[in-house]
């Protein structure tokens, strides 16, 4: 198998798992992000240490992108490392969270999402995944039979869906009908 390898500025070659994730893109939209990424924090006014953190966000972003979790979860913790501003570390945490919800690590998952809350109380997005979490939850207990325990979940999951409705009314028809037609929704969510 012949192995990917990049050239040098001395001649010399190194295997391509050494560039940066986001210059070895092969496909067009990571190409052009890049491209984008690279000018808005060329012109940005920001520091050089916030700027490492993007660096890693966004090569943490296109390793979830490819599948390669492990790998986006390392870019997730340096750009952590590097980043101070709370809304920025919110969206690393939540991409974090996303990765933990796809590998089955539900509990994971919601301790990473309390922690963008924390940092950042408006974004219904993480409550609507905490809510989808919750009801998966309690759908696995309630085909165990553990009704306490699927009622608990699917309480939580109307709790957490309530919440991100009132902040996106807008959004997230499909809860809002189980909502309804489940009885765990009250009348102030809808309007």
């Amino acid at each position: 198998m012949k192995q990917d390898v990049r050239n040098r500025q001395d001649g010399s070659t190194e295997p391509s798992s050494a560039v940066p994730r986001s210059q070895r893109n092969d496909n067009f939209i990571d190409k052009s992000f890049t491209v984008m990424a690279d000018l808005i924090l060329k012109v940005l006014p920001t520091n050089r240490r916030s700027k490492e953190a993007f660096a890693y966000y966004r090569d943490g972003m296109s390793a979830q992108g490819d599948g390669e979790y492990a790998e986006a979860l390392e870019n997730y913790e340096e750009a952590l490392k590097l980043e101070d501003d709370p809304n920025d570390r919110a969206f690393i945490l939540y991409n974090m969270a996303l990765v933990f919800t796809s590998n089955g690590d539900h509990q994971k998952a919601l301790e990473f999402y309390d922690q963008v809350l924390e940092l950042n109380g408006n974004m219904p997005q993480a409550l609507n995944n905490m809510a989808v979490i919750h009801h998966h939850l309690g759908s696995l207990a309630e085909e165990r039979g553990d009704t306490d325990e699927s009622d608990r979940c699917f309480s939580r999951a109307a709790e957490f869906w309530g919440r991100a409705i009132r902040m996106a009314p807008n959004n997230y028809i499909e809860a809002q009908n189980w909502l309804k037609t489940s009885g765990r929704g009250s009348v102030d969510v809808y309007f």
